[in-house]
């Protein structure tokens, strides 16, 4: 095995497993296999032709059991990953549930987790139940789950598979994964992640998941299972990382690479995890929250996704009222194509919450009305479960307080309310 300073060795499990599970109130009435046979025209050939032929082989097993046979799932920890009352009142009135398991070699395709929901989703449907998925601790309808595989040409959404929890440290947040070792991949970690880059840097994360995976699968596609894969130490992530991983490749715009240095953090206690640890790249002087905050603004131009304010009357105010002021200018200088070569035009604009109005920033893809902006988000919203990175959304132009031109280092006119909070982020780091 070949060990340089240029590439980490990370081991390799033997093999993996999937396990999902469908509650039910009395035995299931169709076959799991009659189930598969309905999903006909509805998934992809592959991983319809993946399905029969797993459920038919000693990889898969289905089995009903009852639910006092089946160690307890924490209500606690299934709430926090997105479970609903309704979600857990039908798990607690369940007599019965449905198991299915799937085992797998490491590396592409993982077979057993596309098997194994495909089936638990067919079952699910066809029972008009829930899919448990034990692995991430969630709740899925059939249709979600069913959903979340992957097309004719492979393809899916990393964020289907791959979730980004964190929780607060006295020195900032600290981010995980939660999905990589379906994969046989260790799970990433970054501590010190300012407060205000929830969102943005769960995006990030997001990013480096998919291109690492991408190294690890690729060091895994020979004949033979390594023992160990080569990850490069200094791993690069993207703007196209993210909009891949977010299922829209066609909607980011080319943005600098940033690094992230990757180091190997083994548990101490068997029972517990061990993590990738993504680190500043060597030499970065300060605290490696001010380069998670410049990586995040590298990628997403300049811009923070996740900023609200209700003031009035204070800088910020006066921001956006500049701002406004503008955008008659600037609309008529985007439709006659006056803006710099290979320059963006985004627009933050308001969404509501419960706390308040949540701001969000969306690249614009077309103007022709002039109270009516045609963009693409820029960010993922805590409000609105559907706007998401890359997402196409429809903008009111009232409600943009802000806009800006973005060149490959970030903004280049307009953001004065960005300038606000980037001059209040300067002096609290003072």
């Amino acid at each position: 095995m070949l060990i340089t300073d240029d590439f980490l060795p990370v081991p390799v499990p033997e093999s993996l497993d999937a396990t999902y599970l469908v509650p039910m109130t009395g035995l299931p009435r169709v076959s799991p296999k009659t189930a598969v046979e309905g999903l006909a025209g509805r998934l992809s050939a592959p991983v319809y032709g993946l399905a029969k032929q797993m459920l038919d082989s000693p990889l898969m097993s289905v089995d009903t059991r009852t639910v006092d046979e089946f160690p307890a799932l924490p209500p606690d920890l299934l709430t926090a990953f997105g479970a609903t009352d309704e979600q857990l009142a039908r798990l607690a009135a369940a007599t019965h549930l449905v198991v299915v398991q799937a085992e797998y070699r490491p590396g592409w395709p993982p077979a057993h987790e596309w098997a194994a929901r495909a089936v638990a989703a067919a079952v699910a449907e066809t029972a008009g139940g829930d899919v448990v998925d034990v692995f991430g601790l969630q709740f899925l309808d059939p249709a979600t789950a069913l959903r979340s595989l992957p097309d004719e040409h492979g393809r899916i959404r990393l964020v289907d598979w791959v979730l980004v929890p964190y929780s607060s440290h006295a020195d900032g947040l600290w981010f995980t994964t939660k999905g990589l070792r379906r994969f046989g991949l260790l799970e990433l970690q970054a501590q010190g992640v300012p407060d205000h880059l929830t969102r943005a840097w769960g995006a990030v994360m997001t990013g480096a998941a998919r291109r690492l995976l991408r190294d690890w699968t690729e060091g895994l596609a020979g004949e033979e299972v390594p023992a160990f894969v080569q990850l490069p130490v200094l791993a690069t992530v993207t703007g196209h990382d993210i909009a891949v991983a977010y299922g829209n490749p066609e909607q980011h715009g080319a943005t600098a690479p940033v690094l992230l240095r990757l180091e190997l953090d083994p548990a101490t206690d068997p029972d517990a995890d061990s993590f990738l640890s993504l680190n500043p790249p060597p030499g970065h002087p300060g605290p490696p929250g001010r380069y998670f905050a410049a990586a995040c603004a590298t990628l997403f131009n300049g811009i923070q996704p996740d900023v609200r304010y209700t003031r009035t009357g204070d800088a910020m105010s006066r921001a956006v009222e500049t701002a406004r002021a503008a955008l008659g200018d600037i609309r008529a200088r985007f439709l006659a194509g006056r803006l710099p070569t290979e320059s963006q035009l985004v627009v933050k604009y308001g969404l509501p919450g419960d706390d308040g109005p949540e701001y969000v920033w969306a690249g614009v893809t077309s103007w022709d009305a002039p109270e009516r902006i045609v963009g693409a988000s820029a960010s993922d919203s805590d409000s609105d479960p559907s706007v998401r990175i890359g997402s196409p959304v429809v903008v009111e132009a009232s409600e943009v307080v802000d806009w800006a031109v973005l060149d490959g280092a970030g903004i280049i006119e307009g953001g004065w309310t960005q300038a606000v909070l980037d001059a209040g982020e300067r002096q609290r780091e003072d």
